[in-house]
C-alpha cells in the first residue's frame, strides 16, 4: 500500500531518512490534492534542515578521516549525535524515522525539542569555525584537494549532477529557491556555490566547502522556522486507506545530495502501480570516472570522498 512505501524510503539514503520521507509524502499529497496544515509544513522544514546537517557532518567527517585527518570526524560526529538526540525524544528513532507521514506527521514535537534545538543552534556555529580551523584551511587538506577532481559546470549539467556538486561548480541551482515547495520560500538564506577559493571552481576542496557553508544556512532557516511556527494540528483528515485517484505525478525536493524525484503512477487502487526514484547519488556516480581522469590512483579517495554517495540509494 502506499503507507507501507515509507518505510522503504528510510532505507534508501539512510543519512537522509527524513528528507527521503518529506519528498515521498509531498508526491502523494499533491497526487491527492491534500492541504496539509501550516504546523506539519514548518515542521518538516525544520527536520529536513536538520537532517541535512547530520548528513552533510558524516560527508565531511568521514572526508578528513579519507585523507587523514582524524580529529575532525570525531567533532563531527560529536555533533550529530545532538541531532540524533532531537529525532529520537521526537519519533523514538536515530536513523529510520517513518514520521512523515501523507497527510501529516505521526505526531508532534517532543516538549523539550524547541528548547534543545536552540541550544545545539547555539552551541553549533561555534563548532563550524572549529571545523574550518582543524580542516578547511589545514595545509595538508588543501594540498590534497584544491585542483583535484574539478567537475566544469558543462559537465555536471551534461551528466544530470545537482545538488552541492553543482553549486560547487558554480551554478546557483537548489530547488529549495529555483521549484520552491513547502514553506521555503518564507525564509531568508543564501545558496552558497563554489569559487574556486583555493584553487580551481568545482575542485574537491569547493565541493567540501560548500557543504561547511551549507550547514550554516541551514541553522538560518531552523531558527526562522522556530520562531514563526505556529499552533494547530500535524495531521489531515484523511481516510485510513489511502486511495489515490487514477494518474500520475513527479514531485522533486533538494535533499542532502542533490535532486531526490518520485515518479508514481495511481491506478486507482490502494497499491501504486509503479513507483520510480531519482536518486541523486546514482545520477553523481557517473560522472565519477570523469573525476578521476588524469589523476593519481592517491587521489580517488579525495574525489570519491567529495562527491558524497552513499551506496544505499544507488543500489536500491
Amino acid at each position: 500500500t502506499y503507507p507501507q512505501v515509507i518505510p522503504y524510503t528510510d532505507r534508501m539514503d539512510y543519512l537522509a531518512s527524513m528528507y527521503n520521507e518529506f519528498g515521498y509524502a509531498l508526491a502523494m499529497e499533491r497526487l491527492m490534492k491534500i492541504e496539509v496544515p501550516e504546523r506539519v509544513e514548518y515542521i518538516r522544514v525544520i527536520m529536513g534542515e536538520l537532517q541535512r546537517i547530520a548528513s552533510h557532518l558524516v560527508a565531511l567527517g568521514t572526508y578528513g578521516a579519507d585523507i587523514g585527518a582524524f580529529t575532525p570526524f570525531l567533532f563531527c560526529f560529536r555533533d550529530r549525535e545532538r541531532i540524533l538526540h532531537l529525532f529520537e525524544i521526537t519519533c523514538g528513532a536515530r536513523l529510520l524515522y517513518n514520521y512523515i507521514w501523507i497527510g501529516g506527521l505521526s505526531h508532534d514535537l517532543h516538549p523539550d525539542f524547541i528548547r534543545l534545538t536552540k541550544e545545539f543552534i547555539k552551541d553549533f556555529r561555534p563548532n563550524v569555525k572549529e571545523l574550518n580551523d582543524l580542516l578547511s584551511y589545514n595545509r595538508i587538506f588543501i594540498e590534497r584537494t584544491a585542483n583535484v577532481g574539478v567537475l566544469p559546470i558543462e559537465t555536471a549539467i551534461n551528466y544530470g549532477v545537482s545538488g552541492p556538486n553543482i553549486r560547487a561548480s558554480g551554478m546557483k541551482w537548489d530547488l529549495r529557491k529555483d521549484d520552491p515547495y513547502s514553506v521555503y520560500h518564507k525564509f531568508d538564506y543564501d545558496i552558497p556555490i563554489g569559487t574556486g577559493e583555493k584553487g580551481k571552481t568545482g575542485d574537491c576542496w569547493d565541493r567540501y566547502f560548500v557543504r561547511v557553508k551549507e550547514m550554516e544556512e541551514s541553522l538560518k532557516i531552523i531558527e526562522q522556522a522556530i520562531e514563526q511556527i505556529p499552533d494547530g494540528d500535524v495531521t489531515s483528515a484523511i481516510p485510513k486507506r489511502v486511495k489515490p485517484p487514477e494518474g500520475q505525478i513527479y514531485t522533486r525536493v533538494e535533499n542532502p545530495r542533490g535532486e531526490l524525484g518520485y515518479f508514481i503512477i495511481s491506478d486507482g487502487s490502494l497499491n501504486p502501480a509503479r513507483v520510480k526514484v531519482r536518486a541523486p547519488s546514482f545520477v553523481t556516480m557517473q560522472v565519477f570516472p570523469e573525476l578521476c581522469k588524469g589523476f593519481m590512483v592517491a587521489d580517488v579517495v579525495a574525489i570519491l570522498g567529495s562527491v558524497d554517495i552513499v551506496l544505499g540509494e544507488i543500489d536500491r
